[in-house]
């Protein structure tokens, strides 16, 4: 009620709910802020958080978490189109309040990393690096050809068993449509002129892996790191992020 009043009513501007913001030091070096994916809230960042904050290198780094629009916390409405301009001013808005005065990386989860890419793309000064976890980095031509809807039903079917009221959402279907179908996104990947670290495992099923070798050579920014892992965020790939935000650390002392 409170959200539809304040979005709705007094109209005012887009922002996502902020589920974690911590730091040991308290004079961060470094601000990393998670985006993560389709159906998901940013729980799904809980034991990379653990496992970040419970090593000694990474106390001067600020770790923050948001739900984005139509997950968790954040605003939810029949209203939103739940599209990469709605999303990308909510993750703008929510940022600029963080009053952060170090560097930003933003590491982003499947969808996620859509947005993600986008942002430091409009962000170029703020942003210092991506790392983009399990990134779907289907081609325009693959978006466009009948294997490409023939896994998005697949992939519904799988999410049917995890979050099935979720599946049902304006939030998800749109999502589908506007974000993780849109023809533009290797595009934006091939011209990020942030240095970004693709993580992702060989048995992931969803993201197009036959396009990594091809984006390597169309960006010399873009490094890849396979692990053995699925699509999700587990440990195969959290205890990757660790040397990433190390080198990233000691790179702005």
């Amino acid at each position: 009620m409170f959200s539809k009043i304040k979005y709705e009513i007094f109209k005012r501007p887009l922002e996502l709910s902020k589920t974690h913001d911590f730091c040991e030091s308290k004079s961060p070096k470094l601000t990393v802020v998670f985006v993560h994916g389709i159906a998901a809230t940013s729980a799904s960042f809980k034991n990379t958080l653990d496992y970040l904050e419970g090593t000694r290198s990474m106390q001067d780094v600020r770790f923050v978490t948001f739900d984005l629009l139509g997950a968790g916390k954040s605003y939810t409405s029949d209203r939103l189109e739940y599209n990469f301009d709605e999303q990308l001013t909510a993750l703008e808005n929510s940022i600029k309040k963080l009053h952060a005065k170090t560097p930003l990386v933003l590491v982003g989860h499947s969808m996620g990393t859509m947005i993600a890419t986008r942002y430091a793309a409009a962000h170029k000064k703020e942003v210092r690096e991506l790392i983009l976890v399990s990134p779907p980095i289907y081609r325009a031509e693959d978006i466009k050809s009948p294997a490409f809807a023939q896994a998005m039903i697949g992939f519904r079917e799988v999410m049917k068993q995890k979050n099935r009221e979720a599946i049902k959402s304006k939030a998800f279907n749109n999502e589908i449509k506007n974000i993780v179908s849109n023809t533009k996104n290797y595009d934006f990947l091939v011209k990020t002129t942030k240095p970004t670290t693709l993580i992702f495992g060989d048995k992931d099923l969803i993201i197009a892996t036959f396009n990594i070798p091809k984006l390597l050579k169309e960006n010399s920014k873009v490094r890849a790191i396979k692990t053995s892992g699925t699509h999700g965020v587990s440990r195969d790939k959290y205890t990757k992020i660790l040397p990433e935000l190390e080198r990233i650390l000691n790179e702005t002392l």
